[in-house]
């Protein structure tokens, strides 16, 4: 599966992780770990993008606990539907984009926003387009946190690779410290879950 395969199946899906998928199960505990990250380290009036936000139940979460400054990206045009019928104050408050990663984070300015993050979404970047994580640390004034699937945490991140059996789409295993600190951020927190992994870098130059 190339690049624009990958694209097209978030662009038109529906059903499981579809955003009414998403809408129906609303905020969850990673919703209130981002919420507890940001609140340790931001202000309310931090400006807070999200990667992959689907129809916005994070986002929805962090407005509910005073964050106003919100900002998302979905490469699902539909995402943005749901979430006027779902969370419309969010949607009303909010700055989002419907389109892929890919095509927006080159006009984003440098340290445009105080945090970015992402919730299982960078992990399925194709290899392709991994050229997109140092422009979106470019984007990043303060913080990066990102929520993956790092995979089996007993084998080296190298030999981890790429599990395109489990679902109808590839899932691209990857050493989030290795990728982030390269491009001026240090890793100022870990979480291992049961199936992801959180991690918070603080940019250092």
């Amino acid at each position: 599966m190339d690049a624009n395969d990958v694209r097209r199946k978030w662009a038109d899906r529906s059903g499981e992780f579809s955003p009414e998928y998403y809408a129906y199960y609303g905020p969850n505990e990673t919703s209130e770990s981002i919420r507890r990250v940001f609140e340790e380290r931001l202000d309310p009036s931090a400006s807070i993008l999200e990667l992959g936000c689907g129809p916005g139940r994070h986002l929805s979460h962090l407005r509910e606990h005073g964050f106003e400054n919100l900002h998302g990206v979905d490469i699902n045009p539909d995402c943005f539907e749901v979430m006027a019928d779902a969370y419309p104050d969010l949607a009303d408050c909010g700055t989002f984009y419907a389109d892929a990663i890919e095509a927006v984070v080159d006009e984003f300015d440098p340290r445009q926003f105080d945090a970015v993050y992402s919730v299982e979404t960078l992990q399925h970047v194709h290899p392709d387009d991994a050229w997109v994580f140092e422009a979106l640390a470019r984007s990043a004034k303060r913080y990066v946190v990102t929520v993956e699937n790092e995979g089996d945490q007993s084998v080296p991140p190298e030999d981890r690779g790429v599990n395109d059996e489990e679902y109808d789409f590839p899932l691209y295993y990857r050493d989030w410290a290795a990728v982030f600190t390269q491009f001026g951020f240090e890793q100022v927190d870990c979480e291992h879950g049961d199936r992801d992994t959180l991690r918070v870098f603080r940019r250092t130059e």
